[in-house]
């Protein structure tokens, strides 16, 4: 109830009809899982540098249709980010302007279900360049996989110290790793967490 509440609110403030598909009917069994690279962890200070999503339909990764975007930000690349993703800024001399991207990514996305790994951070990077364009944030609803982790684990070891580390649970749930770090691997890892977690028998996905 809350959220259709809030979805009322949030379509009443959106600026662009042409959006307005974001707020269709979920669709079933189908989901977007992205991941974003940024110049620095504070949302309101830092940049997205790229951003890497796939779809997930009927537990498989549509390879055929995937976003993958450079994007050149506006504020500098800060030591301890390139460190993690390697990107540095003569990597993004040819980078789109983050105005195109996000707008790309919305038709990319459309109304399906989103997953990430600590999809939080990812969001509140989206809705900073979304909210002053289209005057809303994501209508989507979201899933985050160290949740459906966690609760996974604690149906099967109550009162365990559940350890939510990305390569934990890698590690945990038999996945490869894809090795380098980027936008793309990590959204096709983090799909990867998330089919196989929807498919273990106590699992239940709202």
């Amino acid at each position: 109830m809350f959220r259709n509440i809030k979805q009322y609110f949030n379509k009443k403030n959106l600026k662009d009809n042409k959006y307005e598909f974001l707020f269709d009917e979920t669709p079933n069994d189908e989901y977007v899982c992205f991941d974003c690279e940024t110049t620095g962890l504070d949302p309101k200070k830092d940049d997205i540098v790229s951003i890497g999503a796939v779809i997930i339909k009927n537990n498989t990764i549509v390879s055929s249709k995937k976003f993958v975007k450079f994007v050149k930000p506006k504020t500098k690349l800060q030591a301890e980010a390139i460190k993690i993703h390697h990107i540095r800024e003569c990597d993004l001399e040819d980078a789109e302007d983050i105005n195109i991207v996000v707008e790309e990514f919305l038709n990319f996305i459309g109304n399906r279900t989103l997953v990430g790994y600590y999809l939080e951070f990812d969001i509140a990077m989206i809705n900073k360049y979304i909210k002053p364009k289209i005057g809303i944030t994501l209508p989507n609803k979201i899933l985050e996989v160290s949740a459906i982790y966690y609760d996974y684990k604690i149906e099967k070891i109550p009162q365990a110290n559940i350890d939510l580390r990305f390569n934990t649970i890698m590690e945990e749930l038999k996945i490869p790793s894809l090795g380098k770090h980027d936008a793309y691997n990590d959204a096709i890892m983090t799909s990867l967490i998330f089919i196989k977690l929807k498919n273990q028998p106590k699992v239940k996905i709202n």
